[in-house]
């Protein structure tokens, strides 16, 4: 197994640019298969691709923006700091004002990037047979396919800017949520153009007491399931680089390229999993993970009750009905004990599962989000606030009150 995830990393590591974000997202899905040395290798290998790009000069970038705009940056911004303010696998973000006087970020797209990545996603299809080895049920060729377009997509700055238009419309005026406003006259297919926003970065936040920290936890999970729910949106890439905590106690969100549209009431059909799994309920776990397509074949090929005790140690965390503080070390607390006690016929039948490619962009959301929360050490009552987002229960605190009110008086 280790030869089969270090091929599959080595064919990913000659891709360019943003096609190693088909390794990051990868790096973020369970492939139940696996003991948890082996996660962790596939994980860490997968991992060691993350935004592993060289820098690029001021002047090449200069050219971008100058070719998109039509005239010299000089012409169209009062400034603009030629040192990024952050850099990624597509591209830069530089600090600028406009000649109105507005604090703006510009991200600039990489020179030849998407050309890059238009090549290198046609060699996607070459990572089959390593998938099917480290999970033989994957029903492959939809997945890439999946992939492949949100990662094209994520390099059409334009599409970005649409996506991000309308989060910040939605979450307008928000009490928590600061989505910053796009600036359409300067956004163009290689060049995004939003509000300047300052603020705390995750390595400062995780520094704070306690109870700033279970806040902005909290406020970052309502933000990404609140958008997969009201507005049918998988938002792929809740890396923690891409929110920041404001003076006022706002969270601001923005990095809108990896984005998937989910079926009508999609999160809430994978509700009836979550209710089933609390409950107890094997028959409705069954049914429900049948029903999104996670379980191949027939069901006589399916034990209920392994699924079920998988299910809940899983997502142990997400059941529980008092506060649980989540720390670093819970980002590996595996299966061990069921896969264990139940023996090599449970691990084959976890390996026939499958991934839903409309699920791929949701269970990578939900893999870092968890990673985000445990890595800031956050505190809350997990079971209570997911069944409040996605079973629609009573707000569990002050800001699910907030929440509830915010929506009610959008809706008049």
């Amino acid at each position: 197994m280790v030869r089969t995830v270090d091929a599959l990393v080595d064919q990913l590591a000659v891709m360019r640019g943003a096609a190693m974000k088909a390794g990051q997202v990868l790096s973020t899905i369970e492939f139940p298969g696996l003991d948890e040395d082996q996660t962790l290798y596939l994980q860490q290998r997968l991992s060691s691709l993350r935004d592993s790009v060289p820098p690029v000069g001021w002047e090449r970038m200069r050219t971008v923006l100058a070719d998109d705009w039509g005239r010299d940056p000089a012409r169209v911004l009062e400034t603009i700091d030629t040192e990024p303010a952050a850099a990624a696998s597509i591209g830069e973000v530089y600090r600028a004002r406009t000649r109105e006087g507005r604090d703006v970020a510009v991200k600039v797209q990489y020179p030849g990037i998407a050309e890059a990545v238009e090549s290198d996603m046609r060699n996607l299809r070459l990572l089959s047979p390593l998938l099917r080895q480290l999970m033989p049920g994957l029903d492959v060729k939809p997945l890439l396919a999946e992939l492949r377009e949100r990662i094209v997509e994520e390099c059409d700055y334009e599409l970005e800017a649409s996506n991000h238009g309308r989060l910040a419309r939605f979450w307008h005026g928000h009490p928590f949520v600061l989505v910053p406003a796009v600036d359409s006259e300067l956004s163009r297919r290689r060049v995004l153009v939003t509000d300047w926003v300052d603020g705390l970065g995750f390595e400062a936040v995780t520094s704070e007491p306690d109870a700033m920290r279970d806040r902005y936890a909290e406020i970052v999970y309502r933000f990404f399931y609140g958008t997969a729910l009201e507005l049918g949106l998988a938002l792929g890439d809740p890396h923690p680089g891409n929110y920041l905590l404001c003076p006022d106690g706002r969270v601001a969100f923005f990095d809108f390229g990896m984005v998937g549209r989910l079926p009508p009431d999609y999160l809430r059909r994978e509700a009836i999993i979550s209710r089933g799994v609390r409950e107890g309920d094997q028959a409705a776990v069954m049914r429900g993970m049948r029903e999104l397509g996670y379980l191949p074949g027939e069901p006589s090929e399916w034990d209920g009750e392994l699924l079920l005790r998988y299910m809940a140690e899983i997502s142990w965390w997400a059941y529980s009905e008092v506060p649980l503080r989540l720390g670093p070390a819970d980002l590996w607390r595996g299966t061990e004990a069921l896969r264990e006690q139940e023996g090599r016929a449970h691990i084959e039948q976890l390996r026939r599962m499958t991934l839903p490619p409309e699920a791929l962009l949701l269970r990578r959301m939900e893999a870092l989000l968890f990673q985000t929360v445990a890595t800031a050490r956050a505190s809350a009552p997990w079971g209570r606030l997911l069944r409040e987002l996605l079973e629609g229960a009573e707000p569990v605190d002050e800001l699910g009150r907030q929440h509830a009110a915010w929506l009610a008086d959008r809706g008049r």
